[in-house]
């Protein structure tokens, strides 16, 4: 996949094994994480859409992405109705909040904040994916692969807007500040099982 490698060293790090093993081990919780993760991505798109409602290439952008993450979320609960998956409520993972913390406050760097911390998500979304993607098996394999190409395209979507509506040098310094803060949620020991969590404590 030509992308990775772009993704990869945007990262600070990659997935740790310890995760993958705690992955293949509780599939059903990945899954029904995995769905909730694609319906919070739809409702931050249209939640920036109506945040930033003069911005028009961003308007374009997340009405896009929102439309594509809701195809997800729908795809993971067919799989997951087909696997006999149980929809359970599950509590929000420590990391998309962890991230959020570097946001800063005022405009107009808040939503280049936001922007970069959106192309993060993305591009651990589809790091992830690369990572499970080879212990699977073939339909949720296949399923996960194919998911790879729009996170990678998402993850870039996010990165391009945070360059137009920023001064360069300024996001430069966020995603240095961000990437850091995201490794070491990646990285370091996480009480519960996400699709986004730390190594398992």
């Amino acid at each position: 996949m030509s992308l990775i490698p772009e993704i990869e060293a945007f990262l600070a790090c990659r997935t740790p094994d310890a995760w993958v093993d705690a992955a293949l081990a509780d599939q059903e919780t990945m899954l029904i994480d995995h769905k909730n993760c694609e319906f919070k991505a739809a409702s931050t798109a249209l939640s920036l859409i109506a945040k930033y409602s003069t911005h028009v290439d961003l308007i374009n952008m997340m009405s896009r992405l929102a439309r594509e993450e809701l195809v997800h979320h729908e795809q993971v609960l067919r799989l997951m109705k087909k696997r006999k998956v149980a929809l359970r409520p599950l509590s929000a993972g420590r990391y998309a909040s962890g991230l959020r913390k570097v946001v800063r406050a005022h405009e107009p760097v808040k939503l280049v904040d936001t922007l970069v911390v959106g192309a993060f998500i993305e591009a651990r979304s589809c790091e992830r994916f690369a990572a499970v993607v080879p212990h699977l098996d073939e339909e949720l394999g296949k399923f996960y692969h194919g998911l790879l190409k729009s996170e990678a395209r998402h993850y870039q979507g996010y990165l391009k807007l945070a360059y137009q509506y920023g001064e360069a040098a300024d996001v430069e310094r966020t995603v240095e500040r961000v990437r850091e803060v995201e490794a070491e949620l990646i990285t370091t020991p996480d009480v519960e099982f996400r699709f986004h969590s730390g190594v398992p404590a």
